[in-house]
C-alpha cells in the first residue's frame, strides 16, 4: 500500500492539463521499458476533461498509440452508442483522434452485446477478458496497468463503488455487476477494490467545491467501506489530483501551495 500524494492546482483546467502532461510522460516511460503500456481510464468530468486535454497536447504524437491498452474502471450499463457511456464519451474526447489498436481497446459489455442485460454475466465476461490478459509475471487475476484512474464522486464513490454498498464490500472478484446505484443509471459495472489496488499507480481525481469534502473525508483515513476513495491506492504510487477548490477542506499542512 503506498502512501497518498496530494497535489493541488489552482483550477479545474490547469489540473487537467497538468495530468494530461503527467500520464502522457507515464506512458512513454512504460513503452521504453517494456514495449507497451496499459492505462485504465475513468469518465466523468474530470476524467473526459484530462482525456480532451490529451487530445489536444503538442505532445501527445511522443505516444506510440498503437502499443497502448486501455481498460475501464466502470461503466453505465447502457446500450453500445449510448451518450452517457463512459467509452461513447472517451471516444468522443481522445479515442477517435488517435491511432489505437482496436484489439488492444477493451471497453466494458454494453446492455445489449453478448451478454444482453444480464449485468452479472457482462461483469464475468470482463472479468474473464482481464485474467485473459493476464502473465504470471502480474500475479494477479488482471494485466499489468501502469496508471489507474479514478474520479471521485461527492459522496467519496470511486468508479461505481458507492458506500456501504454491495460491490465496495468485494475481496475476491475482479469485477462486479451493480444494481440499485444512488445516481442514474442504477445498473453498472465496476472493478472492485482488489482489481484497482493490483495497478502500478492510482490516480485520484477531483476538482470543484462539491469534492471537497470528498477529498477530506477520504484523506483523513476512514474505512473503505464508508468512503470508498479511501480504499483505492496503487501499489507503487496513490495520487491525489486536485484544483483548489476540490483541497479547500483539506489540512493546509497535507500538500504544498497550489501550482501556477
Amino acid at each position: 500500500m503506498s502512501t497518498p500524494q496530494v497535489v493541488v492546482h489552482r483550477d479545474k483546467d490547469l489540473m487537467a492539463k497538468a495530468a494530461a502532461a503527467r500520464l502522457l510522460t507515464r506512458i512513454v516511460d512504460a513503452q521504453s521499458a517494456r514495449g507497451s503500456a496499459s492505462v485504465v481510464l475513468t469518465g466523468g468530468r474530470n476524467g473526459n476533461g484530462l482525456l480532451a486535454a490529451l487530445a489536444g497536447s503538442p505532445a501527445r504524437d511522443a505516444v506510440d498509440w498503437s502499443r497502448l491498452d486501455l481498460w475501464w474502471g466502470d461503466e453505465r450499463f447502457l446500450p453500445d452508442g449510448h451518450p452517457d457511456r463512459n467509452v461513447t464519451q472517451a471516444r468522443e474526447a481522445l479515442l477517435d483522434a488517435v491511432p489505437l489498436d482496436p484489439k488492444r481497446v477493451h471497453p466494458m459489455p454494453p446492455s445489449d452485446g453478448p451478454y444482453g442485460a444480464d449485468v452479472e454475466a457482462a461483469a464475468e465476461g470482463y472479468a474473464t477478458e482481464l485474467a485473459t490478459a493476464a502473465r504470471p509475471e502480474n500475479h494477479a487475476p488482471v494485466p499489468h496497468f501502469d496508471v489507474l484512474l479514478l474520479g471521485v464522486g461527492p459522496d467519496t464513490h470511486v468508479a461505481s463503488l458507492f458506500p456501504e454498498m454491495p460491490a465496495v464490500r468485494e475481496t475476491e472478484r475482479t469485477v462486479v455487476g451493480v444494481r440499485g446505484a444512488p445516481k442514474p443509471p442504477p445498473v453498472r459495472i465496476s472493478l472492485t477494490l482488489p482489481a484497482i489496488r493490483s495497478a502500478n499507480e492510482v490516480w485520484l481525481l477531483a476538482a470543484g467545491e462539491d469534492k471537497a469534502r470528498a477529498a477530506a473525508i477520504a484523506l483523513s483515513g476512514p474505512g473503505e467501506v464508508q468512503a470508498p476513495a479511501a480504499g483505492a491506492h496503487g501499489r507503487r504510487r496513490t495520487l491525489w489530483l486536485l484544483d483548489s477548490a476540490a483541497a479547500s477542506q483539506l489540512p493546509r499542512g497535507l500538500y504544498p501551495p497550489a501550482s501556477p
